[in-house]
């Protein structure tokens, strides 16, 4: 019976203190880690690859371009930075 009564107010004290605030901590850290991306950020994200796959597209589009009608534009363009340091 002195066991009892040496727990009685630990046991109280965990069940209405410690045991609520442990759960609402748990609960909130798996919420964080379960939460990604909106639907609207998986969209603009979406948007904005497409967008950079099109841009990688004309760049590549304006070099062989480039390089068809000036060979050496890569070297110009290089030497002039130099000039211009």
């Amino acid at each position: 019976m002195q066991f009892w009564n040496f727990m009685f107010v630990p046991t109280i004290l965990f069940l209405v203190i410690v045991a609520p605030l442990w759960l609402v901590m748990h609960y909130r850290s798996v919420n964080r880690s379960s939460r990604g991306l909106s639907e609207d950020d998986r969209e603009s994200v979406e948007q904005l690859l497409e967008t950079v796959d099109k841009l990688t597209d004309r760049i590549t589009t304006l070099e062989s371009i480039l390089d068809a009608e000036h060979s050496d534009w890569r070297t110009q363009t290089s030497r002039e930075s130099r000039h211009k340091e």
